[in-house]
């Protein structure tokens, strides 16, 4: 791949997966907003577990689903020749831990850092939010033990 072709569909799959975080973000604000509501007459512990619980789970998805996307792209742009090699270099690269024992050709490598920073922008992200959600659920606790 040219040096263009690479930033081009690099900044492609890494525009593709941002959307997916904001809209899975937005989801789960409204999920976990009928949720808080549905469970405010139940106990302190049952409410922060259901909404964490349920908050990580559809992060969690949302990511997964961004390794799968960028996996799916290393195998159309013949970075990478097989699905499991995909799906490890994804996974690897995309939380940053990039072990090492499979590397990319110099032609490829700046496309395969995309997914790297794709990566640490949606955990960015998705931690921001979820530390809001703690923020607000914990602070209601924190007027009900003064009383």
């Amino acid at each position: 791949m040219t040096l263009l072709t690479q930033l081009f569909w690099g900044s492609v799959f890494l525009s593709i997966c941002a959307i997916i975080q904001v809209l899975m973000i937005g989801y789960s604000a409204g999920v976990l907003l009928r949720l808080g509501t549905a469970l405010e007459r139940r106990r302190r512990f049952v409410r922060v577990v259901s909404l964490v619980s349920i908050g990580f789970g559809l992060i969690t998805l949302a990511h997964t689903v961004q390794v799968w996307i960028w996996a799916k792209a290393f195998l159309l742009m013949g970075v990478i020749g097989d699905l499991n090699s995909a799906l490890y270099f994804a996974f690897a690269t995309y939380t940053t831990v990039g072990y090492g024992d499979l590397v990319l050709g110099p032609g490829t490598r700046i496309f395969g850092t995309f997914a790297g920073m794709s990566g640490i922008l949606s955990l960015g992200v998705s931690t921001a939010f979820l530390v809001a959600v703690l923020s607000r659920l914990l602070k209601p606790m924190e007027t009900e033990d003064d009383q």
